[in-house]
């Protein structure tokens, strides 16, 4: 099957497009102030009018409360949880009646254990590197876990691949893990926020 991917922080309409046209099968936009690739509403909102149908519009959310969720929803198909308690992403999901992704950090084998979790409250779950103790953002932060812990791991939902991956890695990642569906942020940065356009185009290069 043919591997995918997800585009994720991003902030420009250019950037936007450099994604749309390399062929990202989805495009992330966040909301979390503390995040340098934080959006406000109303701009999301124009990124999103720009995006074709066959493109999934994924909005991040830290534990957001049912206010945040409902402010995004006009410009997001899918909504990405990280922090969020499973019987909490399981009301999101019923609320917002849209697809959830549910992020599970990973520093340890023993840490999949969260997927089992999630089954029955998110649609898919996205494993991320787990960032260290007291970080200000839960992803983003370029930082990657060992691919090999995912090794005979039966997953109780469909996953995507993210932590860590970049142009240069990303096959790699791909050929350890099986992951049909791979997600991007700081890899394809010039600086925390600051989406590069080349990078982007070579990413989705290297994943085809």
């Amino acid at each position: 099957m043919p591997v995918t991917a997800k585009i994720c922080g991003l902030n420009t309409a250019n950037t936007l497009d450099a994604a749309i046209a390399g062929g990202a099968s989805h495009v992330g936009f966040v909301f979390f102030p503390p995040s340098p690739r934080h959006l406000e509403f109303e701009f999301a909102q124009a990124l999103a009018g720009r995006v074709p149908g066959r493109v999934g519009r994924v909005g991040v959310f830290v534990d957001p409360d049912d206010a945040t969720i409902e402010a995004a929803l006009t410009a997001i198909d899918i909504v990405q949880l990280h922090k969020t308690a499973p019987e909490r992403v399981a009301a999101i999901r019923a609320r917002a009646r849209r697809e959830v992704w549910a992020a599970v950090p990973v520093k340890r084998r023993e840490d999949l254990a969260a997927a089992a979790r999630l089954r029955g409250a998110a649609d898919r779950i996205l494993y991320d590197a787990k960032t260290p103790e007291g970080a200000a953002l839960p992803g983003g932060m370029g930082l990657r876990f060992d691919w090999d812990l995912l090794n005979g791991f039966a997953h109780p939902l469909p996953w995507a691949l993210s932590g860590g991956l970049d142009p240069a890695n990303v096959r790699e990642a791909i050929s350890a893990t099986g992951a049909l569906l791979v997600d991007v942020s700081s890899g394809v940065e010039t600086a925390p926020g600051v989406k590069d356009m080349d990078k982007i185009t070579a990413f989705l290069k290297a994943i085809g």
